[in-house]
């Protein structure tokens, strides 16, 4: 399993918007096109809650409760996978992660309700202030 790398996170008022990338390291050979990438994000005290998931298809599938805000996107030239998230709100807050999917992945191994800190990289902190 590779190990993605998470940044763009920071503050931002009720309503703004941010973008996150998902990166691999060169030396990784890990493509995002034809990969399968899930996005994950954990409050402070809450449990970790399923974002979306990039299918090697190139097809998404977004949590509903996220109402159409985050839209995600591949850079293909710079093997980058963004999230663009808008409109966002105090409950966007928390620490996001990217994740490999698929058989044998953590993410595959996914339990929820579960804790996801720890399970991945630093992630990217998110922080929506009101």
């Amino acid at each position: 399993e590779v190990q993605l790398v998470e940044s763009g996170g920071g503050s931002v008022q009720d309503g703004g918007s941010l973008r996150l990338s998902c990166t691999a390291s060169e030396a990784s050979g890990f493509t995002f096109d034809g990969a399968e990438v899930g996005w994950y994000r954990q409050a402070p005290g809450d449990e970790c809650e399923w974002v979306m998931w990039f299918k090697s298809d190139g097809t998404t599938q977004y949590n509903e409760i996220l109402k159409g805000r985050f839209t995600v996107s591949l850079d293909k030239a710079a093997n980058t996978l963004y999230l663009q998230m808008n409109n966002l709100k105090p409950a966007d807050s928390g620490v996001y992660w990217c994740a490999q999917e698929g058989p044998g992945t953590v993410a595959d191994a996914l339990n929820f309700p579960q804790q996801c800190d720890g399970l991945w990289g630093q992630g990217t902190q998110v922080t929506v202030s009101s």
